[in-house]
């Protein structure tokens, strides 16, 4: 019994190794951090050092203003630190639940305030979506692209942006936002398809 959960335990850490491009001494002391935490919650400020900054601009990117950012990271990590007890090593890393975490703070506030959910992107990510959809990249076809962007849902954007804003994976972009990896692929595939077909019509 004790050689498969070896087993088990070893083929999880390389599949996140593989996966989530993290090391396996940063998989070993994150855990440590998380079990420390599970059983004394003063133990989260590893985690809350760690992932601050980066929970930060990944908030931060889909905030009109810094001090709104800051304040709904601020509730994104109180809530995983209220729920550290519920996270369990399950070939999910705990930056994914991390980030699950933050997007749903993100949505909640813009269903509080009603206002729209802003996402800001650089030129080369733009130009990573036109690649994806097999359009040569030049100004016009930017700008065009940034307003298609706009009119899409709220789901759809976030995928597009976990996808090539935050550069995540297809694993990666489906565990954050709970579903299957495939069903990740066929639902950007989608979108960038429908992308393409309006870029087409306004070209």
């Amino acid at each position: 019994m004790k050689k498969k959960i070896f087993i088990y335990h070893f083929a999880l850490t390389i599949y996140i190794l593989a996966t989530y491009h993290i090391s396996e001494t940063q998989i070993k002391e994150e855990k440590q951090w998380i079990l420390a935490a599970q059983q004394d919650i003063r133990a989260f400020g590893k985690l809350y050092e760690f992932y601050y900054k980066r929970i930060f601009l990944f908030i931060f990117k889909r905030m009109a203003d810094e001090d709104t950012a800051a304040d709904v990271t601020a509730q994104a990590f109180l809530k995983a630190m209220t729920n550290i007890q519920k996270f369990s090593f399950q070939g999910v890393p705990f930056s994914a639940w991390l980030y699950r975490i933050a997007l749903n703070e993100v949505n909640m506030h813009y269903r509080q305030d009603k206002s729209q959910l802003h996402e800001s992107a650089e030129k080369s990510q733009l130009a990573d979506i036109l690649a994806e959809t097999e359009e040569n990249v030049n100004e016009d076809l930017l700008r065009q692209l940034a307003k298609s962007l706009e009119t899409l849902s709220p789901e759809d954007m976030q995928l597009i942006s976990l996808r090539f804003f935050e550069e995540l994976s297809f694993k990666e972009v489906a565990d954050i936002v709970g579903i299957t990896e495939n069903n990740a692929k066929v639902k950007v595939y989608r979108i960038l398809e429908k992308i393409k077909k309006k870029l087409r019509v306004e070209s």
